[in-house]
């Protein structure tokens, strides 16, 4: 999940992977982060991996080589990795209809994918993807979790489209029975009683427990109360041992499913959606601290390698994830150690207290999921984006998550991105971006004049973040927008968020124009 654009701002000595050098440099404040995030991510995995339809397992061993693996290998090192929401529906939906023994191969396929486009270089291109798409790809992707979990929360399965289970919606209320107490009115109280922990968790936790996570506290809270009363509610199925999570391909027709074209586009999609997501969480996870900064193409290829043994695993697709990201640094994570013990945490819980997980009723998880994708669901983005650059990316955002809940996935994206080049068409000959680069010379001091011209659009995006990148941090930067045709709502948004970042640095930056762009960037007399 994308959280609207805050920052928390870090000192800058203090950040990144050190001033301290050494794995262990700061291994205090690594190891209480990781617990923080294991709690975080256990409720999430094995939610997730239901709400995906395959066992809970395979999300905790997802969860495990995006500690160990992608932890070691990241070019983002306070991001955490995961199973994620994002990806869920459309996991669910291959399931259903390709069986749980194709995605294994399908998995690898798009972690190569993601390899070869990390060794490509091509990681910027997904940030030049329109937050429009993306922030509407991801309240229709809740909208969908909370249709279908809605369902968990009655012992039910979900159906088979979103449609089909807003349609059982009210079926489901006008089924119970309030004079006859039995497992479907167990489960939806034990499903209420997790959310009402979670979201009265909020309101109520004290600053000195403010990392405890609330979804824990709802699960564990359900789960109490199923084991103490005996209440006949379904629960989780967790193997006997580790050994059977790590489930190793044992047919020689393990790679027949690749001779499928409709599966080869569907691990691309797999591989497309996921790379988009982990480097939009890379960003956000960027905008939360001073120090290092995400390398997006080698995130790219560990992300690949991730999810590449997800696959030859059987596990669930693996992204970066932005709500374990953000407890990790707020629970004053310093380098990537934080993220691998997580993923130890995991292992030796599975491991050791396996007959723990088998007493957790599935509605609490169905709970958890509710809450999590409703918050996806944030109208505060479209809010933002209608208020800030009028009401053509408002549309985006609407038709894309429009078509993510009565098509599929794949379809509301690819309507969404060709809307945003729409958007380009009254501009088609102002496109080309240029771009100069000189210092000038003040009474304060040296300043870097960085003018733009032409149109600033996500066609430049990729040439445009490397030059703000390699600007310098210990000079003030004047940003003329003068000679600008045309700029898009995704370069503004980017542009914004990079000088936000500086400015909560102490860089007095100043923005000169006006320019005729779409979004009105704060302007120096």
């Amino acid at each position: 999940m994308m959280p609207p654009s805050t920052s928390i701002a870090s000192s800058p000595a203090s950040a990144g992977e050190g001033s301290r050098s050494g794995p262990f440099a700061h291994f205090g404040r690594d190891f209480t982060a990781s617990i923080v995030v294991f709690l975080v991510a256990m409720p999430l995995c094995m939610g997730i991996a239901i709400a995906s339809g395959v066992p809970p397992e395979k999300g905790l061993v997802t969860g495990i080589i995006g500690g160990l693996v992608v932890g070691l290998l990241a070019g983002s090192p306070l991001q955490v990795s995961g199973p994620a929401a994002g990806l869920a529906v459309i996991v669910f939906e291959f399931v259903r209809e390709h069986g749980l023994e194709a995605l294994g191969p399908v998995l690898l396929l798009a972690g190569v994918f993601q390899l070869v486009a990390g060794a490509l270089r091509l990681g910027g291109l997904f940030r030049a993807i329109s937050p429009a798409v993306v922030h509407g790809m991801l309240a229709g992707i809740g909208a969908l979790i909370v249709i279908g979990q809605f369902h968990i929360l009655f012992d039910q399965k979900p159906m088979s489209s979103g449609l089909e289970n807003m349609a059982m919606m009210p079926a489901r209320i006008l089924g119970l029975d309030p004079t006859n107490v039995a497992s479907t009115e167990l489960a939806l109280m034990l499903g209420v009683l997790t959310m009402a922990v979670m979201l009265g968790w909020e309101k109520v936790r004290p600053k000195s427990m403010g990392l405890v996570p609330g979804a824990l506290l709802g699960v564990v809270a359900a789960t109490a109360v199923a084991w103490t009363m005996g209440l006949d509610v379904a629960r989780i199925a967790v193997p006997e041992s580790i050994g059977a999570a790590f489930a190793l391909p044992t047919s020689t027709g393990w790679f027949a499913p690749l001779a499928n074209p409709a599966l080869i586009v569907a691990a691309l999609a797999i591989a497309f959606i996921a790379s988009a997501e982990t480097l939009l969480s890379a960003a956000a996870v960027d905008r939360m601290h001073d120090g290092v900064r995400t390398k997006y193409d080698k995130e790219l290829r560990a992300q690949g390698i991730g999810n590449l043994l997800c696959g030859v695993f059987g596990a669930l697709p693996m992204t970066g994830v932005i709500v374990r990201s953000s407890a990790n640094v707020q629970a004053g994570a310093k380098t990537r150690l934080s993220t691998i013990l997580h993923g130890v945490w995991i292992l030796g819980f599975i491991a050791l207290l396996p007959w723990l997980l088998r007493e957790v009723p599935m509605a609490a998880l169905g709970g958890v999921l509710v809450v999590t994708g409703w918050r996806l669901v944030s109208l505060s983005h479209v809010r933002h984006l209608f208020h800030n650059y009028g009401a053509f990316p408002a549309v985006i955002w609407a038709v894309t998550f429009i078509l993510v809940v009565t098509t599929d996935l794949l379809t509301g994206v690819l309507v969404g991105l060709a809307l945003t080049v729409l958007e380009l068409a009254p501009h088609f000959r102002n496109l080309k971006l240029k771009v100069e680069e000189h210092v000038e010379e003040h009474e304060a001091g040296e300043a870097t004049r960085l003018a733009l011209g032409g149109g600033a659009t996500f066609l430049g995006l990729t040439r445009l973040n490397k030059v703000l990148e390699k600007l310098p941090h210990g000079r003030p930067v004047h940003l003329d927008l003068g000679q600008l045709k045309v700029m898009d709502h995704t370069t503004a948004e980017t542009i914004s968020e990079w000088l936000n970042r500086r400015r909560q640095s102490g860089h007095s930056d100043r923005v000169t124009g006006p320019a005729p762009i779409l979004r009105p960037l704060p302007v120096a007399a």
